[in-house]
């Protein structure tokens, strides 16, 4: 708890109102114990699609280098270990 209300608190402008919404004020209760399993409930599934959605659109096309940065920048074409 302590973590997610520095995290909240942290974000300009809204994080103190964000902090009193999610903790449902500065008391514990029914209500906030409800919003706090239910978030905990509920974040496995938004990774999960989160992941689906980058597998759908991110690697669609099937490229390992979707940024199209050159990777052989720090390449040599020959290596001691074969050389000897």
């Amino acid at each position: 708890a302590t973590v997610i209300t520095n995290l909240l608190s942290a974000i300009p402008y809204i994080g103190t109102s964000l902090v009193e919404w999610i903790w449902g004020g500065f008391s514990v209760d029914k209500a906030t114990l409800t919003r706090f399993f239910a978030f905990h409930f509920i974040l496995p599934f938004i990774v999960a699609a989160l992941a689906g959605v980058h597998l759908l659109f991110l690697h669609e096309t099937g490229s390992n280098n979707p940024s199209g940065l050159n990777s052989d920048t720090d390449k040599i074409p020959f290596h001691p270990y074969y050389t000897i």
